[in-house]
């Protein structure tokens, strides 16, 4: 099932690639809140589906508190490693930037669907809790972090 709802996809989206890339030029905009929307949609779905199976009344505001702080340091740490590995080996800035925002993404559009096919019922919503709120957190670090990127790349090209 994994296969048939992750690896089907991604290989048939990059065999349409040639196909479809002028089109998705074309219409930048448009795609870009297809595929932003898209994610919301996922998260929509993913908590959804932990309300309708009592997810809230399982797990404590503290609890749910520590997965947030442990959530935190979690993305922290692997920030500055994805950062501090890339200028280890010799990456330039830009370079490294790019690795540490790749570096340190988990998708909340594929831990969905692997945690379903693996898990399955009403335990999906409780195991998927802290990879939702993972992926919060690593969109609110990031584009902090990227906004601070682009400040300091603007006062770099100003001087």
């Amino acid at each position: 099932e994994i296969l048939l709802q992750i690896l089907v996809p991604f290989i048939g989206g990059q065999l349409c690639r040639p196909l479809v890339t002028p089109f998705l030029k074309r219409y930048a905009e448009p795609t870009k809140f297809v595929d932003r929307a898209s994610i919301v949609l996922v998260v929509y779905a993913a908590f959804s589906e932990g309300v309708r199976n009592g997810i809230w009344s399982i797990v404590s505001a503290w609890q749910v508190v520590a997965v947030a702080v442990i959530a935190t340091v979690l993305v922290i740490v692997m920030l500055a490693l994805t950062w501090w590995s890339a200028r280890r080996l010799g990456f330039n800035r830009a370079d490294a930037i790019a690795i540490q925002f790749c570096g340190t993404k988990k998708s909340l559009a594929t831990g969905l669907p692997m945690a379903t096919v693996l898990f399955g019922g009403s335990v999906v919503g409780l195991i998927v809790l802290p990879l939702m709120i993972f992926h919060q957190i690593q969109l609110i670090l990031c584009s902090w972090l990227a906004t601070r990127y682009s400040r300091t790349h603007d006062a770099v090209d100003a001087a």
